[in-house]
C-alpha cells in the first residue's frame, strides 16, 4: 500500500514539476527572448539609419574606411550595396567575394525606400545573424548582429530551469515518501477497520486522528460504526420480536425464495410436518400437498395472493392456505388449520337441518288442526282471532324451517345443481312471469332490460329462487316505488343480472350486512311482511355455488340494486 501510495503522488509532483518548467520555459523564456530581440532590432535599427546618413553626407572617407567605422562602432557587421546587389564595401570580408544581395529581403525593402528588416542563420558560419538594410543613395547599407549570444543566454536559462526541475524532483521524492508512509499507516488502520466491520464486528471502533482528511474520514467511519450498530440492535431485536410473536401463532407460516427453497417457518409448521422443516431446501421436500405447492408458486410468479384448501398435509386435516409475494421475492405461507371449524360448521348445519325437519310435522299438524277449528267456528269473534293468529304464526315457522332446511343443503353442498347453458332473457322471462300478477295486484309495474347475448351457466330452478327472493323483496319493500326493472348486461366475468326498484333504499351502514341470515334492516317491517330473514343469505349461497358474486347498491330515497353475476357457459 505504501509503495503505490509513493507511486501515485511521486506522479502527481512529476506531473505539477513538468507543467510548472513547461509553463515556464514556454511563456516566461519566449517573453524574455522576444522582448531581447526587440531591443536588438530597434538599437540595430538605429544604428543602420544613422550608417545611411553618414555615407549620403560623409564625402572624406572611402567607403571601406566608412564600413569598417561604423561596424566596429555597432559591434556588427557593416555592408555598402549598390542598387544592383553588388557589394560595394565590407567591414569584415572583401566584397569581390560576396555574391550579389538583391535578392535578399531586407535589400529589396531597403531599395522600396524603406528599413527592411530579416533574421536567417549564415550558411558559412552556421549562426543566425539579424540583418538590417537602410536606404541610400545609389543603393542601400546594411548592418549585420549576430543572434548567438541570444541563443547561448536562451541555452543557459533552460539549464537552470533544468536544474530547478531536478531539485524540486528530489524534494517531491522526500515529501512524497513522507506523505506515503503517513497516509499508508492511517489508511492501514482504515482498512483493517472496514474489514472488521465488514465481517459483522460493528463494535469496533477507529482512534481520532486530529482534523486532517484522514482524521475527518475516520470519524466518519467511526460514527457510522455507532449507527450501524444501534440499526442492527434495534433490527435483532424487530426480528426476535418477529419470531416470538410467529411462533405464538397457532396457524403454521412457512417463507420461501423465488426458488422455493424454505428460509423460516416457524413452530406451528415445525410441529405439523413429521420430518420438521428443513432450510435452504426445496419445499416440496417439506409439504407434498399439490395445493399448497400450486399456491405458493402462484404468488410468487405473480407477484399476488393466493389462497387455496390442502387436504393432504395431514390425515383428516383441512388447511386454509394463504400464500403471499414478499417485496424481495419469493413468498410467505400461512396455513390455517379448519378441521376443527368445519366440524362445528358441519355440527351446526346438521342441528339446524335436523330440527328443522322434525318440526314440519308438528307444524304442519297445528296449521291442520288451526283451519279445521276455524272452519267449523260457531262465530266467536275472539276465538277466530286466536286461531288466526296460530295459524299465521305456524305457516311462518313453517316457511322458516323450510328455508332453514334449504340454506342447510345448499351451504353444505348437499344439494346438486344441474348445471346448464341458459339465456340471460329466458331466466329474466321466467322470474318476471311468475310475479307479474302479484306485481300487477299491487300496481307495480314489472319491466325487463336485457343487453347480453351470451349464454350463461344455471341451473334454472335455483336461479328463479334467486329471483324470487330478490323480487319478493323488492315487493315488500319498494312498493311505493311505482316499478321494479329486472336486467342483464356483459360484464367481464360473465353476466350481470340485476333486480332494481325505487323505493326508500337501504342506508349504506346496512348493505355489508344485508346477506347475513336473520339480518333485518328494519326488524318490525319485516316481521309484519312475514319474512324469514333468509331469503338473501339463500340467494347468496345458490350464485356462489354457481362461481358467481352477489352484491347490493342503494341510496336513500332513490331505491335500490341487488345484483348477482353468473359465469358464461
Amino acid at each position: 500500500m505504501r509503495k503505490r501510495i509513493f507511486l501515485k503522488l511521486l506522479a502527481a509532483f512529476l506531473l505539477v514539476i513538468a507543467a510548472t518548467a513547461a509553463t515556464v520555459d514556454v511563456s516566461i523564456r519566449r517573453a524574455w527572448e522576444a522582448s531581447l530581440r526587440q531591443e536588438i532590432e530597434r538599437n540595430l535599427r538605429q544604428k543602420t539609419v544613422m550608417f545611411a546618413n553618414r555615407v549620403n553626407t560623409d564625402r572624406r572617407d572611402s567607403l571601406a574606411d566608412l564600413v569598417s567605422q561604423e561596424g566596429q562602432a555597432a559591434g556588427a557587421r557593416a555592408t555598402v550595396i549598390d542598387f544592383t546587389g553588388k557589394v560595394l564595401a565590407d567591414s569584415e570580408v572583401a566584397p569581390s567575394s560576396l555574391d550579389s544581395q538583391k535578392l535578399q529581403p531586407e535589400f529589396r525593402t531597403a531599395l522600396q525606400g524603406e528599413v527592411g528588416m530579416d533574421t536567417r542563420r549564415s550558411p558559412v558560419l552556421r549562426i543566425p545573424f539579424l540583418y538590417v538594410a537602410a536606404p541610400v543613395s545609389g543603393g542601400a547599407v546594411r548592418l549585420a548582429y549576430s543572434l548567438s549570444e541570444v541563443e547561448s543566454a536562451t541555452a543557459h536559462g533552460r539549464i537552470a530551469l533544468l536544474l530547478g526541475s531536478t531539485v524540486a524532483l528530489a524534494v517531491a521524492v522526500v515529501l512524497a515518501g513522507t506523505a506515503a508512509q503517513l497516509g499508508a499507516r492511517r489508511l492501514q488502520q482504515i482498512t483493517e477497520f472496514a474489514r472488521r466491520i465488514a465481517t459483522g464486528d460493528l463494535t469496533t471502533r477507529i482512534a481520532d486522528a486530529g482534523s486532517n482528511e484522514f482524521g475527518q474520514v475516520a470519524a466518519a467511519l467511526d460514527t457510522s460504526a455507532r449507527h450501524l450498530e444501534l440499526n442492527f440492535a434495534a433490527l435483532r431485536n424487530s426480528q426476535r420480536q418477529l419470531e416470538t410473536l410467529l411462533n405464538s401463532m397457532e396457524d403454521a407460516v412457512i417463507a420461501v425464495d423465488p426458488e422455493q427453497r424454505v428460509q423460516w417457518a416457524n413452530q406451528s409448521m415445525d410441529r405439523l410436518t413429521p420430518q420438521r422443516t428443513r432450510l435452504n431446501v426445496p419445499v416440496v421436500e417439506t409439504v407434498r400437498d399439490p395445493d399448497f405447492l400450486r399456491a405458493v408458486r402462484g404468488a410468487i410468479e405473480s407477484h399476488a395472493v393466493f389462497t387455496a384448501r390442502a387436504t393432504s398435509i395431514l390425515p383428516a386435516r383441512t388447511f386454509e392456505v394463504t400464500a403471499a409475494p414478499m417485496p424481495g421475492g419469493g413468498a410467505v405461507a400461512v396455513l390455517r388449520d379448519l378441521t376443527e371449524t368445519e366440524r362445528v360448521e358441519k355440527t351446526r348445519r346438521d342441528f339446524i337441518a335436523n330440527v328443522s325437519h322434525e318440526l314440519r310435522t308438528p307444524l304442519t299438524s297445528i296449521q291442520g288442526y288451526t283451519e279445521t277449528l276455524l272452519d267449523s267456528a260457531t262465530g266467536n269473534e275472539a276465538e277466530r282471532e286466536f286461531l288466526e293468529i296460530i295459524r299465521k304464526n305456524a305457516a311462518r315457522m313453517a316457511r322458516l324451517t323450510e328455508d332453514l332446511l334449504t340454506l342447510a343443503r345448499v351451504e353444505s353442498g348437499e344439494q346438486r345443481f344441474d348445471i346448464q347453458p341458459a339465456q340471460p332473457s329466458e331466466l329474466l322471462q321466467e322470474a318476471a312471469q311468475s310475479f307479474r300478477e302479484i306485481a300487477r295486484a299491487q300496481k307495480i309495474e314489472l319491466q325487463m332490460e336485457d343487453t347480453s347475448t351470451s349464454d350463461v351457466s344455471a341451473d334454472r330452478e335455483a336461479i328463479h329462487q334467486v329471483f324470487s327472493n330478490l323480487i319478493d323483496n323488492a315487493l315488500k319493500y319498494a312498493a311505493a316505488g311505482g316499478r321494479i326493472v329486472l336486467g342483464a348486461r356483459p360484464a367481464l366475468t360473465g353476466v350481470e343480472f340485476y333486480v332494481r326498484d325505487f323505493g326508500p333504499g337501504i342506508p349504506s351502514e346496512h348493505l355489508a350486512r344485508l346477506f347475513e341470515r336473520f339480518y333485518r334492516v328494519d326488524k318490525a317491517r319485516s316481521r309484519e311482511s312475514g319474512g324469514t330473514g333468509l331469503g338473501l343469505a339463500i340467494a347468496k349461497h345458490i350464485v356462489f355455488a354457481h362461481d358467481g358474486t352477489i352484491r347490493a347498491e342503494s341510496d336513500l330515497n332513490h331505491g335500490s340494486t341487488f345484483l348477482f353475476t353468473l359465469p358464461l357457459h
